[in-house]
């Protein structure tokens, strides 16, 4: 069990409500910032390493801002065949993955950064971890697909798919170590790093 550490300021840099949401679930104080970078793949890079730069990206940009703080980062990059499926943004594109996707196994790499700017900011310590998990989608008919996306819009989501909302309807099946690594935050993962951090979460 890691000793008690003086209080630390910890921020999760991101501006997606579910992330907020799971890491209220430990119940340790936090702030949210939201992190202004190009999120772009880089040429030639594998899903993985987008999802982990991206990741340590968008802390060290809050790092910047909060020095001394604990910051959390973290990106996902969702795939089939090897190639990285981004984020529809409207309905005919979303419609357009799910019709690729259905009766299909799509990976998900979540990718997950701890900052820890707290002792020195040139020199912090890192921690870096990918989790992927394996989604496999039904293989529904066009019709299911159209009013499952009216319903929830789910637009802003690689694989245009909320696993935490309904669209959890069109999923045959989940395969992870990490069970709230598809909706953005691995909590099981993360705790790791913060108890290296020197972070309790139960005070005896």
């Amino acid at each position: 069990m890691p000793s008690s550490a003086p209080p630390a300021r910890l921020i999760l840099g991101s501006s997606s409500v579910y992330r907020k949401e799971l890491l209220s679930r430990l119940g340790l104080p936090f702030e949210v910032m939201t992190p202004d970078i190009d999120e772009t793949a880089l040429t030639g890079e594998t899903p993985s390493a987008t999802a982990l730069r991206l990741a340590q990206q968008k802390a060290a940009a809050i790092a910047i801002r909060a020095p001394g703080a604990l910051i959390i980062g973290s990106d996902q990059v969702a795939t089939l065949d090897g190639e990285q499926i981004g984020k529809p943004g409207n309905h005919a594109n979303a419609m357009l993955q799910l019709q690729k996707m259905r009766g299909r196994e799509v990976v998900f790499h979540t990718a997950l950064c701890l900052f820890d700017g707290r002792s020195d900011i040139s020199s912090p310590q890192i921690q870096l971890e990918n989790i992927q998990t394996f989604v496999t989608f039904r293989d529904l008919p066009d019709a299911e697909l159209d009013a499952y996306l009216h319903i929830e819009q789910p637009y802003d989501c690689a694989g245009s798919a909320k696993n935490e909302g309904l669209g959890i309807a069109i999923l045959e099946k989940i395969t992870s170590n990490d069970p709230t690594a598809l909706t953005g935050l691995p909590l099981i993962a993360l705790t790791g790093m913060l108890r290296r951090a020197n972070i309790a979460f139960f005070n005896t």
